[in-house]
């Protein structure tokens, strides 16, 4: 077939409507759609990689907060901001200062309350490519303090589990925080309804819990409010020190 038998039918083509060729390419993808004049944007993959296009479309829509430390690192708006930011992460450091220390579980979970509140204030006030790092700090001090918690209310937590948060620890902090977050709500609202001077510890704990939650994800999705990341220090705090409670 000559090259102008070849051009010919490509313009014909081009002229029907709907119709919009582009240079072939194993990595993209266009689509075009005139009926709602709406026209995607082009998909392009790594040369090399395999993964499906619709793994990668779910994966930028997961919400920021079950991303990689790496595409969290938000900054605070403005120095009130950071101030407001950099104030309520002290209470942590008060709560470690305080918290019951019997035994070496119990000193490692209040020098990790301690570790929490000093990798928080660090990267609220901290710029620039630091910044990243000290949120990768400040996700591993906060999974870090689950995991020492979960150790101080129960010495016979599976080996097997603890060895996977260990490993996960530095990679997953959020994955790992969700797991001993998630036992150590069991086992306080076990041991609430065993002794009921517990209970309004508890009742506090759950209320201050669901706050927290509540203004985490906001803070994930509404990232132009000002001081909700300031409100769940607050509520976190008031959380961890009912469950302070636990070790007493």
């Amino acid at each position: 077939m000559s090259t102008q038998s070849a051009i010919m039918p490509r313009k014909v083509l081009e002229g029907v409507h709907g119709i919009h060729l582009v240079p072939h390419s194993p990595f993209t993808f266009e689509e075009i759609k005139h009926g709602d004049l709406h026209q995607s944007t082009s998909e392009r993959l790594a040369v090399g990689t395999s993964q499906p296009l619709v793994l990668q479309r779910a994966w930028q829509q997961q919400p920021p907060c079950l991303r990689p430390i790496h595409s969290c690192v938000s900054g605070d708006k403005n120095v009130a901001e950071t101030i407001a930011n950099v104030l309520t992460s002290l209470p942590f450091i008060a709560l470690g200062i305080h918290a019951p220390r019997k035994n070496l579980s119990c000193k490692l979970y209040a020098n990790s309350l301690i570790g929490v509140g000093l990798a928080s204030s660090f990267y609220h006030a901290s710029q620039g490519k630091l910044r990243q790092y000290l949120r990768w700090a400040d996700y591993t001090m906060i999974a870090t303090a689950t995991v020492c918690l979960s150790r101080a209310l129960r010495n016979e937590n599976p080996k097997l589990l603890m060895a996977a948060s260990a490993f996960l620890l530095p990679i997953q902090p959020l994955m790992v925080s969700a797991v001993h977050t998630g036992m150590m709500e069991v086992a306080f609202a076990k041991r609430a309804f065993q002794d009921p001077e517990l209970r309004m510890a508890h009742n506090v704990h759950k209320v201050s819990s669901l706050l927290g939650g509540a203004l985490f994800i906001a803070d994930d999705f509404f990232p132009e409010t000002p001081f909700l990341h300031a409100g769940w220090h607050l509520a976190a705090a008031v959380g961890v020190s009912t469950c302070n409670k636990l070790l007493e």
